[in-house]
């Protein structure tokens, strides 16, 4: 990701020119984030335009908080920022996939290295993402694996 080219073009402008420009329609598009390494998805969140051309002009991952209806700057408070490789949209551009580098080797608010840290197989459910860090550590107050706050500046 790049904040223009030598001509004074944005990213934005430069994605929409090569056929990448999602289609928002005034509302919001799911965001598949994964791992550039591993390939493990590490989370979903939600874009609007302005947190489309966030994302293209800084090269790090910003998102809708439907919650606190604002842009969120993923990693603004923890530090665990996401830094953006590639970026791909699906057939009907209404569905975005940002694949990043995660800094801090973790993605979820609560800890854990991706938001699906808990798997149900064969009528039982076991973590299957490891804890990293502390929530009350980072946030100064606890962000258990039951909080039901989609999501957070983690």
């Amino acid at each position: 990701m790049t904040s223009g080219d030598a001509h004074g073009a944005t990213a934005v402008e430069m994605a929409r020119a090569a056929g990448i420009a999602p289609a928002f329609g005034g509302g919001l598009l799911p965001a598949v984030v994964q791992d550039a390494g591993s390939g493990e998805v590490l989370m979903l969140a939600w874009m609007n335009e302005e947190a489309w051309q966030k994302t293209l002009e800084t090269g790090e991952a910003h998102f809708w908080s439907r919650s606190r209806r604002e842009l969120w700057h993923k990693g603004a408070t923890s530090g665990h920022v996401q830094r953006v490789r590639a970026v791909r949209l699906d057939c009907d551009s209404d569905a975005i996939l940002l694949i990043v580098e995660q800094a801090g080797g973790a993605a979820c608010h609560t800890g854990h290295r991706s938001c699906f840290f808990r798997e149900w197989r064969d009528g039982a459910v076991s973590p299957c993402a490891p804890k990293v860090f502390d929530p009350a550590a980072v946030y100064g107050k606890s962000a258990s694996s039951q909080d039901p706050k989609p999501e957070s500046n983690a």
